[in-house]
């Protein structure tokens, strides 16, 4: 190899050792443990948010389809051939995130600001048409019947809806603060952002580089105007590892939540998530917080989808689809896989990622779950040091049981370390399969692999050494120079500087009327936008991660190297 090409391998094993420390460490504790209820002034009350999710999404709270009706008859003549989802036809489609309408095609939608509405003197229509002031119950008779106050029909192309009596008061609270529902974190001069670090353990290095990336890039964007003049402010919320173990995760959890309501974080950045993930995600849903490029290895990409969240990489569970494409398509698998895997949740839902993509592949899937002599050697647990002073006496003990199954490819969801195990038992039994394992969970270890397995392990990455372009990085060196970020955990800056680069890039597409609705929408439009650093990044309105997919690489034993297996293997 070229001395450019060992460079690169070297940055790809750091990312290898990042993303086993994302796998392996426990959640730190937080700054406070105490929930604050101070909401703020802006924040709408639950039969609000109810409304808004009416009004933006067409959907109801209580998950019964809201329908629309196109044409003068309205409800009267449900039989009309003009009845679809109201989804499909959202009241902030036409009238705007802020209810003053949005000409499209000749058509002009009505201002239905509450103080528009309800204006003493009543309105009048560019077409002539005139009504006295909307009361509540006439804008009821409005929505599902299409008259004013004054018994005028409404332009035909305004739908009518069967909104039930509490969808209706929902929708008209909501209505009423259109216009003036501004989101947290937002004035004149700012956007604050927020995020988590841990401030101790073995993730603590890595977070202090990420906070230190993302506060430079905030900087930089502020020296140069801001956002449309508005500055960005970061709050951060540190954890740490004195709180008892299984107090960790509650107490984790509370410090984001302090960061969404007493902080008042407009949107979320580059926060560490890992052990809470599910958690985490859910509470942006509940509060509607977007949450963009957060650190973590299972990212809740699937449906119903989690609209707050936007993903930098595939998880380990898409990183594991990307392996069985690899082995189906490029290696030529047929027949039937095996799966090694540890008892966990976890391993679960990547189990079935698995086996689902076989499916997809024509390839049939055996579960086997893993063995070792000595139950004290768990997955994530097991250190190398460890391990190599007690392998003689606790060896994995199922390699005759896999080789009897009849599998010649292997999906190992366990340690680096405890595949090699596996390796040294089945070489002993002159048995040599393909080893596929997904990268975040292989570790150092792998690479003390038997000779004999060389071209026979592949590792999946999200990303690559060569997603880096020239500009990016030296964009990314001159950053770290200028504000004295540490020479170190290249992956984090990576990560913390994407995420950093794509909340901007959505900030200014949302434009300067500036929403958390317009921020995922503009998230959404992104195609293949250049970091510079990782793999084009694409969202989409059905689509929540980034780089979806990712490289497989093998491993060479003896000199302790990572060799390039594929280019980018896409996953749908």
């Amino acid at each position: 190899m070229t001395e450019a090409s060992v460079k690169k391998m070297t940055i790809l094993k750091s990312l290898t050792v990042l993303a086993a420390i994302f796998f392996i460490a426990s959640l730190m504790g937080a700054t406070s443990a105490q929930r604050t209820t101070d909401d703020g002034q802006n924040r709408l009350t639950a039969q609000e948010r109810r409304g808004k999710q009416i009004y933006l999404k067409g959907e109801s709270a209580s998950g019964r389809q809201i329908m629309a009706y196109i044409g003068q008859a309205g409800l009267e003549e449900k039989s009309l051939p003009f009845e679809v989802p109201a989804s499909t036809l959202t009241c902030a489609g036409c009238h705007g995130l802020d209810g003053q309408g949005k000409p499209e095609g000749g058509v002009v939608p009505s201002n239905i600001t509450w103080e528009a509405l309800t204006k003493s003197y009543g309105v009048t229509h560019a077409s002539g048409r005139k009504h006295p002031p909307y009361t509540e119950r006439a804008l009821e008779l409005a929505i599902r019947k299409g008259i004013d106050p004054a018994g005028n029909r409404l332009a035909a192309a305004m739908p009518t809806y069967d909104l039930s009596s509490e969808e209706m008061a929902d929708l008209i609270a909501y209505l009423k603060r259109v216009g003036k529902d501004l989101d947290p974190g937002l004035t004149e001069t700012s956007i604050k952002i927020g995020t988590s670090v841990p401030d101790e353990g073995p993730m603590a290095e890595s977070g202090q580089v990420a906070e230190a990336v993302l506060a430079a890039y905030f900087e930089e964007v502020n020296r140069k105007g801001g956002i449309y003049n508005r500055k960005i402010e970061l709050a951060v919320t540190r954890s740490h590892a004195t709180a008892p173990a299984e107090n960790k995760k509650e107490i984790f959890i509370s410090s984001v939540e302090r960061l969404i309501h007493s902080e008042q974080v407009f949107a979320l950045a580059g926060a560490f998530i890992a052990g809470a993930d599910k958690e985490i995600a859910a509470l942006t849903e509940s509060e509607e917080v977007p949450l963009i490029a957060p650190f973590t290895l299972m990212p809740q990409a699937g449906f119903p989808l989690n609209r707050q969240v936007f993903y930098l990489f595939s998880g380990l569970a898409d990183q594991s689809r990307a392996l069985v494409k690899f082995a189906s398509d490029r290696k030529g698998v047929t027949g039937s896989i095996a799966i090694v895997f540890p008892e966990s949740r976890a391993a679960e839902e990547i189990i079935s990622a698995i086996e689902s993509q076989a499916k997809r592949a024509g390839l049939g899937a055996k579960r086997f779950e893993l063995k070792v002599a000595d139950p004290s050697l768990t997955v994530g647990a097991l250190k190398r040091e460890r391990f190599e002073g007690a392998r003689r006496k606790k060896e994995i003990f199922m390699a005759e049981d896999l080789k009897r199954s009849g599998e010649s490819a292997v999906f190992f969801l366990g340690s680096g370390a405890e595949a090699c195990a596996l390796m040294k038992e089945a070489e002993r039994l002159d048995w040599h399969p393909d080893i596929f394992i997904p990268g975040s969970l292989a570790g150092r270890s792998v690479f003390d692999a038997p000779a004999s397995f060389k071209g026979k392990v592949f590792l999946s990455f999200p990303t690559s050494p060569s997603d880096q372009t020239r500009e990016g990085l030296m964009e990314l060196s001159r950053l770290a120079a200028k504000h004295k970020i540490p020479a170190k955990h290249l992956a984090a800056q990576v990560s913390a500087y994407s995420a950093a680069r794509i909340l901007v890039e959505g900030l200014r597409l949302a434009g300067r009327d500036l929403s958390r609705e317009k921020l995922i929408t503009a998230l959404e439009g992104l195609y293949e936008l250049e970091t510079g650093l990782t793999a084009r990044i694409t969202f989409g309105p059905n689509r929540r991660v980034g780089a979806l997919g990712a490289y497989v690489v093998t491993i060479d034993p003896e000199k302790k190297q990572l060799l390039p297996a594929s280019g980018w293997v896409m996953v749908y």
